[in-house]
Parts: C-alpha cells; sequence; structure tokens
C-alpha cells in the first residue's frame, strides 16, 4: 500500500512538466527517496517470505544431489565408469575390424595380380586363358569383399578409406605397368618425340626423325 501510494505521487510529480524550484526538486527527491527505502523494505520481506521455501529447495537439492548432481552424482559417476568400460570394448572391435580390412584388401591384391599376370601369360593358349579369367573373376570377388570389410571397418567412425599412389621407383613402376599396358606407353612416347621434333631435335635415342617435303599452300 505505501509503495502504491508514493507510485501515485510519484506519476504526479512526472507528468511531463519540468522542475521550476527549488521546492519543487526537493519535494520530488523527498518522493524518490521514500519510495526507494520502501523498495528496499520491500524486498527484505520477500526475502524473509520466501525464506522457508529456500529451505525446503535447499533439502530437496540435498537429497537429490548425490544422485544426479552433475559429474559428481551416482548416475554421471556410474554412467562416466561404464562408458570407459563400453569404449575400451568398442576400440578393440574396431580395430579387429580394421585388419581384417586390411588382411582382406592385401588378399584381393594379390589375387589381382595373379590375374593379371596369368593373363599376360596366357596368350595363345585357350585352356590358360580360360584359367586365368576365372582367376580374374575370384580377384574381383576378393575386391568387393575387401570393400566390404572396409565399409564395416569404417561406418560409424566418419571415416572412409581413400588410397592414392605415390610415385617412388619410376624403373620399376614403367616396368610393371610396360608389361600391362604397352600401346599406352607407346602412344606417349610417340607424342613426346612428335613435341621434341617439332621444337627442333633431330637426334632423339629409339627414334628415327623422317625427313618430309611438302607443298605449301
Amino acid at each position: 500500500m505505501e509503495i502504491g501510494a508514493l507510485y501515485d505521487e510519484a506519476r504526479n510529480w512526472a507528468d511531463g512538466a519540468a522542475i521550476e524550484t527549488q521546492d519543487q526538486h526537493d519535494a520530488a527527491e523527498k518522493v524518490r527517496d521514500a519510495i526507494h527505502d520502501a523498495g528496499k523494505r520491500a524486498d527484505e520481506m520477500r526475502k524473509e517470505e520466501k525464506r522457508p521455501l529456500d529451505e525446503q529447495i535447499k533439502a530437496i537439492q540435498d537429497r537429490y544431489n548425490p544422485l544426479i548432481q552433475p559429474k559428481k552424482g551416482k548416475v554421471d559417476v556410474a554412467k562416466a565408469a561404464l562408458g570407459d568400460l563400453l569404449a575400451e570394448w568398442r576400440r578393440k572391435i574396431a580395430a579387429e575390424k580394421e585388419a581384417a580390412a586390411e588382411a582382406a584388401r592385401l588378399e584381393a591384391e594379390a589375387k589381382r595380380r595373379v590375374a593379371e599376370e596369368a593373363i599376360q601369360s596366357s596368350r595363345g593358349d585357350i585352356d590358360a586363358r580360360e584359367e586365368a579369367e576365372a582367376l580374374l573373376t575370384d580377384a574381383k570377388a576378393a575386391e568387393k569383399q575387401a570393400k566390404r570389410a572396409d565399409k564395416a571397418a569404417t561406418t560409424g567412425k566418419g571415416l572412409r578409406t581413400h588410397w592414392s599412389a605415390e610415385l617412388v621407383d619410376l624403373d620399376a613402376a614403367v616396368r610393371h605397368y610396360w608389361s600391362r599396358n604397352r600401346e599406352a606407353f607407346e602412344r606417349l612416347v610417340q607424342e613426346l618425340a612428335n613435341a621434341d621434333v617439332r621444337a627442333g631435335k633431330r637426334d632423339i635415342p629409339g627414334i628415327r626423325v623422317i625427313e618430309e617435303k611438302r607443298a605449301t599452300l
């Protein structure tokens, strides 16, 4: 009631009109100080009135904190301990899956090499060719199995295995691919030789430079 009455009095002063005299200033200041003091007393009354509720809330918190307090209660402590235990098992299973995927990949690569070598050596031999094709089919099946193993090892981890090639021994790589794709090498060498001849080179190892006279149009 006191604050309500002071509020109404403050409204009378704060009506949009400016203070014009010292007496008006002092009277308005008295109202401001009075409502400020009444507000402080009202806040103390509020605290006293809610103190029993605060005590009840504290009692409730004290009763439940040992159970559900973040990071300290039994629930979080138990979850953290079990989480560590489960994570260790999952890491073990993930490592086993990764090892199985790697073994499958190596096996598929080995079968692919054997099949390609068999195809290269089967020229002119129908029976050998059929056997080589069977080996290639088996190699392809092994590659599919390796991909499935890789997917099983990476699913749920946000990872997929990607393979890339890095040239570390040019001579060995040339020998390897020369026996498997000679035509591609011949085309590459021919393109390099043509470029050198156009640039003016006339003495290129392994290349015969042909000179022709052509009519200009």
